[in-house]
């Protein structure tokens, strides 16, 4: 008889008939080897257990207080977005072979989720201009320390610089790996929401390895890769962009720019916001770094009877190669999501992409122009892709609130990063956002700022 358990329940006796199968007689002789006096005795500070229905009644009310997207339209970016899932990405990768597969070390077995993350890497090297990508990393902000990790490996310098218009959490994800590398991390100012591109050049000398930049970046400017490459590459250090793979559907992509590594998050295509993650990284480099490239690579060969099939291959981390050789410890990747990023880029297709980032870049115009119309100050002037900055005449995270109550999701306080940015509101408005969301939302900023 089928039962709604989502769980198979431990009984008195089951866990009696285990132990004794195993040999003991009690739980507590399982933890003998931990010492009496660094184990935990008391009990924790939890609620006590309740039957399953109740606890599924408690926890829908739980959730039923979160602000979800159905209900409230969402001007919130800074990394994350709401954008257009198609309908078949869930369904796809719903389904068991997919949903519940390991890592496909036996290609035997795997050939439909490597041939899925083939996809996915060829789609990543068409969007970046790049000539290989790996099969994903864990997130654009580990995407780029490992990109910063290679170029240190490459060049064997110890310096990297990164723009201060890069996403601030992932300029602390970088710091981090840098400290047990001894790395050191130079942060370059940004100027009118773009890299300051004298104090940039001021840095630059032979200890450099990576210049970094965000294309487009924290701000949602669009910056001059053209002009940051040249300086970026005068020592001969390693050019790296991290890049909204969406944007680069309508902007040039960074390896026409001479980019040596393109990294970022693929959370734009087909990846739920899900409170910050699990998200997608992807890493894209040149044939010269091919052999550096951390995490998984899926190549394409044939069988002895000539049939195409795809394979791991050139994986150089420490799983596979001796660990002095191995430029990464990073051992897996975010296949699930990889295939959700692939199938959404599969049902959009080349003009799909290119209408979606087109239509960011349109509503965007289109709300900073109505700012600017209803007396809000808009920060920056210049290119942006879907995101800019407002200035307010109270604190962002007063007015969020009082946006809420209206079923609006306001923009990122800035001042959270940026001491110089009080009152300061990123704004992100995406395909999805319409012209009376918009318009109710720059009402309601008009409203609170009057």
């Amino acid at each position: 008889m089928m039962t709604k358990h989502r769980y198979l329940p431990m009984t008195e006796q089951d866990q009696q008939e285990m132990l004794k199968t195993i040999g003991v007689s009690t739980v507590d002789e399982l933890f003998s080897d931990i010492p009496v006096k660094v184990r935990f005795n008391g009990l924790y500070n939890i609620k006590k257990a309740k039957p399953e229905t109740a606890l599924l009644k408690e926890l829908t009310q739980m959730a039923a207080k979160n602000a979800d997207l159905k209900q409230n339209a969402s001007f919130l970016g800074a990394g994350v977005y709401d954008h257009y899932i198609p309908t078949i990405v869930d369904h796809v990768i719903s389904r068991s072979e997919f949903y519940t597969a390991y890592t496909p070390y036996q290609p035997e077995i795997s050939q439909g989720e490597l041939q899925a993350i083939f996809e996915f890497q060829t789609m990543i090297c068409e969007l970046t201009g790049m000539d290989v990508a790996n099969s994903s990393m864990y997130d654009g902000g580990t995407a780029l320390a490992e990109a910063a990790m290679l170029s240190c490996g490459q060049t064997r310098r110890k310096k990297v610089l990164i723009s201060e218009a890069v996403h601030p959490e992932s300029r602390e994800v970088l710091k981090t790996y840098a400290k047990g590398q001894y790395i050191d991390i130079v942060e370059i100012p940004h100027k009118d929401g773009v890299t300051d591109l004298a104090a940039l050049e001021e840095e630059m000398n032979e200890e450099v390895a990576a210049v970094i930049i965000q294309y487009p970046n924290f701000f949602g400017r669009v910056e001059a890769l053209k002009d940051i490459e040249p300086i970026a590459h005068k020592h001969k250090g390693l050019f790296v962009v991290s890049s909204n793979p969406l944007a680069l559907g309508a902007l040039t992509p960074p390896g026409k720019f001479g980019a040596d590594i393109v990294i970022g998050d693929a959370q734009v295509f087909g990846i739920a916001q899900g409170f910050g993650g699990p998200h997608c990284g992807y890493f894209a480099v040149t044939n010269k770094l091919m052999r550096k490239v951390p995490g998984r690579l899926v190549g394409e060969t044939v069988d002895e009877n000539g049939k195409r099939g795809y394979v791991l291959t050139l994986q150089a981390r420490e799983q596979h190669i001796r660990r002095d050789k191995a430029t990464s410890n990073i051992c897996s990747n975010q296949a699930l999501n990889a295939l959700a990023a692939s199938v959404a880029m599969t049902a959009l297709g080349k003009k799909g992409v290119k209408e979606m980032a087109v239509q960011n870049i349109q509503k965007a115009y289109y709300a900073k122009k109505a700012f600017e119309q209803n007396g809000i100050e808009v920060v920056f002037e210049g290119p942006s892709f879907n995101e800019f900055v407002i200035k307010l005449n109270k604190s962002v995270k007063e007015i969020n609130h009082q946006l809420l109550n209206k079923g609006i999701i306001g923009g990122y306080d800035l001042s959270r990063d940026y001491s110089e940015m009080d009152n300061c509101m990123l704004v992100a408005v995406t395909e999805l956002r319409t012209k009376d969301e918009i318009d109710q939302f720059i009402k309601e900023l008009r409203d609170s700022h009057e």
